[in-house]
């Protein structure tokens, strides 16, 4: 579903004349003005509408750099200390309310609330009161209930308890009157809209990218995860599982080329592509491609035609604490970090040459969203076409593995299995499988994921929600460093409450 809608909010400007002291009411489409009321009259506009709500999804791409560099994954990188300023902070851990990363990732989450709103408010009726209804309308607003879980899930893991309304869109007016929701309410609107998607949604879609009940599942199986919720999530995840609806690749590093998009590993991703018209530098994560890619390149890379990869801005480096992890003979680490200096060494043909990194230099890159030759065009810094795999079977795995260890009535055979699928896949042989048990085997599950998932924005959370990150993370503080802090702009704005020691 690689295609872009900008949707403008439309005020309704109703225009008074005066003539012989007399008010004279105007109808505003003899101006020819849109309304609210020229919406959601037919099917194709529910449709239209409908596609505009997964815009948003573009919008954070920064939650998953975030990921990694607020973890011990990923250092921000970049050509200074005063270069991509927001990420440095979030990297040091001496970030305040005003970070303009912050503040837009803040933004757009809402935006893709208010988007998904405004479809549920006129789901029965339009705004003239009117019911159009047509097949397939039920499955259609599956896919707005996941979104705005979705949107909801972002918010609530970056910055715990956040204003929650679900009822319509936020007007001007709201500002003053809003409040924030304790987290256990977010999780609950979030759990139902997950549950009232899995009811609608189909298996298979026509369209690649759009959401299925699968993804829906998975996505409430992860949401367990983090309320602690280990049997639900083990029950939920096992419905992905039991389907065999899904493999895993056997070339792991397949699943980040452009040809591996939405493949048979793929739960969920966030589409992006490469035709835009727009450049907007003041807008670099809207309307576009995927920034992200070009912001863990290699600083002035060049090399022959042969050599696939493209110049970037050495943004998101991989620590060599994250190169260290993996075992001999685990191919994912090449897949997931690229030592540029082996790389040259090893292909003198190409005839490579680059800048080192700056700033934090690890000598490692970001092979997974690496940017690669022919994969941009136009303004080719902000046109990346590469889709964010945001839920993978792995993931699925892994997941249902944790949940089962940790679940009341612990099943650490089946953790065990799911672990060693994953790793099979890993080593190429069965050598490697799992067979420690209970806290040693939790452990493991969650080692694991830093080495499937690295890169993919995983980690800080996964330390977050499990509770670890204190004693892995330099510089984290706790009781404060478990969430970002409130924008400034909304707490002056909307009055809303800041987050402790903030």
């Amino acid at each position: 579903m690689k295609k872009y809608f900008v949707i403008t909010t439309l005020v309704v400007i109703i225009t008074s004349l005066s003539s012989c002291n007399k008010w004279v009411d105007t109808n505003p489409h003899d101006s020819y003005y849109i309304t609210d009321l020229d919406y959601l009259k037919s099917e194709s506009d529910y449709r239209t509408m409908e596609v505009s709500v997964y815009t948003p999804l573009q919008w954070l791409n920064q939650v998953v750099p975030i990921g990694d560099i607020a973890s011990d994954n990923a250092v921000s990188g970049g050509e200074s200390a005063s270069d991509v300023l927001d990420l440095q902070q979030i990297d040091d851990y001496t970030l305040t309310p005003v970070n303009g990363t912050l503040t837009d990732l803040w933004k757009s989450a809402y935006e893709g609330v208010n988007r998904a709103n405004y479809m549920t408010q006129y789901k029965v009726t339009n705004l003239a009161g009117d019911k159009v209804d047509f097949a397939g309308k039920e499955a259609l607003y599956g896919e707005v209930y996941f979104l705005r879980a979705y949107y909801y899930f972002t918010l609530v893991k970056m910055f715990g308890d956040v204003p929650l309304f679900t009822d319509r869109r936020l007007a001007l007016a709201d500002n003053k009157s809003l409040t924030r929701s304790p987290k256990a309410d977010v999780y609950k609107q979030i759990e139902l809209d997950l549950t009232n998607a899995i009811a609608v949604l189909p298996a298979v879609q026509s369209e690649k990218g759009r959401v299925t009940k699968y993804a829906a599942q998975a996505m409430l199986g992860k949401v367990y995860l983090y309320e602690q919720k280990y049997d639900l999530a083990a029950a939920m995840l096992e419905n992905v599982i039991s389907a065999n609806a899904f493999s895993l690749v056997p070339d792991f590093g397949s699943i980040f080329l452009a040809t591996g998009e939405n493949g048979p590993e793929s739960v969920f991703e966030i589409q992006y592509t490469n035709t835009s018209p727009y450049y907007n530098w003041g807008g670099v994560t809207r309307g576009q491609g995927n920034y992200a890619i070009q912001q863990c390149g290699i600083r002035s890379l060049n090399g022959s035609s042969a050599m696939p990869y493209a110049a970037g801005w050495s943004t998101n480096l991989p620590t060599q604490d994250l190169a260290k992890a993996y075992s001999a003979g685990d191919t994912r680490k090449a897949v997931t970090v690229l030592d540029i200096d082996a790389y040259k060494a090893a292909n003198p043909s190409f005839g490579i040459t680059y800048q080192v990194a700056p700033y934090k230099n690890t000598g490692l890159y970001n092979q997974k969203y690496l940017p690669r030759k022919g994969e941009t065009s136009g303004q080719i810094e902000l046109n990346y076409l590469n889709n964010f795999r945001i839920i993978r079977y792995a993931d699925v795995l892994l997941m249902a593995a944790e949940a089962n260890n940790k679940a009341a009535a612990a099943n650490d055979t089946k953790a065990q299995t799911y672990v060693s699928l994953v790793r099979r896949r890993a080593f190429g042989d069965m050598a490697h499988d799992v067979t420690s048990t209970g806290t040693t085997l939790y452990q493991t599950i969650l080692d694991e994921r830093r080495l499937e998932l690295a890169m993919e924005g995983d980690r800080f959370f996964d330390l977050v929600r499990t509770g670890q990150a204190k004693a892995k993370l330099t510089g984290f503080v706790t009781g404060k460093h478990e969430v970002f802090p409130i924008p400034q702009t909304e707490i002056d704005v909307s009055g809303l409450t800041q987050n402790p020691n903030y």
